[in-house]
């Protein structure tokens, strides 16, 4: 079996900046290769033309092209050639495409084309309440319509989206994996009272709601800090840097307790989660996310929103808190909660790990993938 992958994102030095959409890819992808798959990655819209290979993975990075008129139409023909050759040459027997901005759309190949839901625009605009650009819904259902088969990260994201895009296909849940064996506790001295929130700063995962729960945390516990490593984002609604909204909600004396650190090396990342003593994410709008998987198998006690995915991912109080985003005064009185109760976060961490081993772990979706492959080249 020869699986190949299309995606806008990858995490490698060598590509443009990724999120959890590309480390999703990359686990899965990784997954496959160990179990003695062939797997190839193009990942389009880059910056140079280079072919290499990172875990016994083929990554073909395509330089993004620009075209005088219709530039998204012409591209994805020029990438569907390029991709369509790499089929004929090295057998591919499947290509699998994520959901976001219909990136295989009117694209045609020779094998089977797979569509993983890892959260639409469509899809992200429908939770943040917002209008989606009528370009990029047409892209997505075409896109959609275009697969042979589709599979979803969770359930509530599966479901939301044949509301959407008005889909008759029964769609097969396989939620993302995390590598537990490199996702590890490691027992470091935490930073007592430190809270961290990580991802991108944006309104979609709750950081605004975040500050005013961060306020009421302060009131009645001087000795908490909140630490936020990620990149800043242009809010949707003001147009400005959303940072600068959340500083804005700050109290005087919150303001003092907050740290903020821009984009830092993946690698980086887990450092942060194992010094951390509580770790929170808020988010309004995700489809299975990464950053959870990552928190849960690293042992640290979560407070987390309770929207959809929320709850075939955490358990609430057993993995952590799950708490309406909104509900400021409850999500505030847990994180004290989690601050001045240690063996409680203990608790929830070993709950996490244990969970998540037993349902996420890297091998077991790898497996699942596997044997969803094998129907569809079969059939």
């Amino acid at each position: 079996m020869h699986i190949g992958f299309l995606t806008p994102e990858y995490p490698h030095p060598s590509l443009t900046p990724s999120g959890g959409l590309g480390t999703s890819i990359k686990n899965l992808a990784v997954g496959l290769s160990a179990s003695g798959i062939k797997v190839t990655v193009f990942v389009v819209f880059q910056d140079q033309d280079e072919i290499f290979e990172d875990h016994s993975v083929k990554i073909i990075s395509i330089k993004l092209k620009k075209h005088q008129f219709f530039g998204w139409f012409k591209e994805r023909k020029r990438i569907q050639h390029i991709i369509q050759k790499e089929i004929k040459k090295e057998s591919i027997n499947l290509i699998e495409a994520p959901d976001w901005t219909g990136i295989s759309a009117f694209m045609k190949f020779t094998v089977p084309i797979v569509i993983r839901l890892n959260g639409s625009d469509g899809y992200f605009c429908k939770l943040d309440k917002r209008k989606q650009k009528f370009k990029n819904f047409i892209l997505e259902k075409a896109a959609l319509k275009n697969a042979d088969e589709i599979v979803s990260v969770s359930t509530f994201t599966g479901t939301m989206t044949k509301k959407i895009f008005g889909l008759k296909n029964n769609i097969q849940t396989i939620h993302n994996s995390i590598d537990v064996d490199r996702f590890l506790p490691n027992n470091s001295e935490i930073n007592k009272g430190q809270i961290l929130y990580f991802g991108t700063i944006i309104r979609k995962k709750g950081v605004l709601e975040l500050a005013r729960a961060f306020n009421l945390v302060i009131e009645k516990n001087n000795n908490a800090n909140l630490l936020l490593v990620g990149k800043d984002a242009v809010d949707v609604f003001t147009k400005t840097s959303t940072i600068e909204l959340f500083y804005d909600l700050l109290t005087p004396e919150a303001r003092a307790s907050v740290t903020y650190l821009n984009e830092v090396p993946y690698n980086a990342i887990k450092d942060f989660i194992n010094k951390a003593n509580v770790i929170v994410l808020p988010s309004f709008a995700e489809a299975f996310p990464m950053t959870w998987l990552e928190t849960l198998a690293m042992e640290k006690a979560l407070v987390s929103s309770n929207i959809g995915w929320a709850n075939e991912l955490m358990v609430n109080e057993s993995t952590g808190f799950t708490i309406d985003p909104k509900d400021h005064e409850t999500f505030a009185l847990m994180i004290i909660e989690l601050l001045e109760n240690p063996e409680l976060c203990k608790a929830f961490g070993k709950a996490g790990r244990l969970r998540v081993i037993e349902k996420f772990s890297a091998q077991k979706i790898t497996n699942q993938n596997i044997k969803f492959y094998n129907s569809i080249i079969n059939r």
